[in-house]
């Protein structure tokens, strides 16, 4: 049966990551299912309280955005095809894509004892690729994952996951937190100047809607 073809195309959330030098595209990450909700949370970035009347409505910058999403890998249908891969290691991949976002490589690991037994001793932290998630052309972050867990829930006769549900929580990186100079503080303005044209979209109430005449 061919599928109608008036049918829109379905996206797919999903995660990007880049070099942080270049910008080139590392990895692509495609969400299997998309999740059903999506959680945000913002918290205003103020100043302390301090009794100052005149800080009382100011910004220091924007706020801290967070994100939390259920997500699912299932291979039930790649196992029916007999899809050769999946047959050998189930969603071992799929996982190993998003685990890996939180592990520096193996490389960087070595070459960081291999420096500390030559005796430096100001070890650089290990630099992450910038990690965007995308959730339409509306929606396109730079985020750090903050918390992930894995409920892997069927198994194959080798022990291969082969059904699992993930849990992501994600920092909305900011220019505050990596600067305007770069492809993540770039496209975090743009993240930004969009809510602004969708909020001048918005049809504003009036006064009688609040049942009053003025202020």
């Amino acid at each position: 049966m061919t599928t109608f073809p008036g049918s829109p195309r379905l996206l797919k959330g999903g995660i990007v990551l880049l070099d942080p030098d270049t910008s080139a595209v590392l990895r692509i990450i495609t969400l299997q299912y998309n999740s059903d909700t999506l959680t945000r949370t913002l918290a205003p970035k103020s100043l302390k309280e301090s009794g100052d009347r005149s800080e009382a409505m100011r910004l220091t910058g924007p706020a801290v955005e967070t994100i939390k999403l259920e997500a699912e890998i299932d291979a039930t249908d790649q196992l029916e095809a007999a899809d050769a891969q999946t047959t050998q290691l189930g969603i071992h991949p799929q996982l190993a894509a998003l685990e890996t976002i939180v592990y520096p490589s193996s490389a960087q690991l070595n070459s960081n004892n291999n420096l500390a037994g030559s005796g430096v001793l100001e070890i650089v932290p290990m630099q992450t690729p910038l990690t965007l998630f995308i959730w339409s052309k509306n929606r396109i972050l730079p985020v750090r994952l903050t918390d992930f867990s894995i409920t892997e829930e069927a198994f194959d006769t080798a022990l291969n996951p082969i059904r699992a549900k993930i849990s992501l929580g994600m920092r909305v990186l900011s220019v505050d937190d990596i600067g305007f100079d770069n492809k993540g503080g770039s496209l975090f303005m743009s993240y930004l100047q969009q809510k602004e044209r969708f909020a001048g979209q918005n049809v504003g109430g009036t006064f009688g809607n609040l049942g009053i005449g003025g202020i």
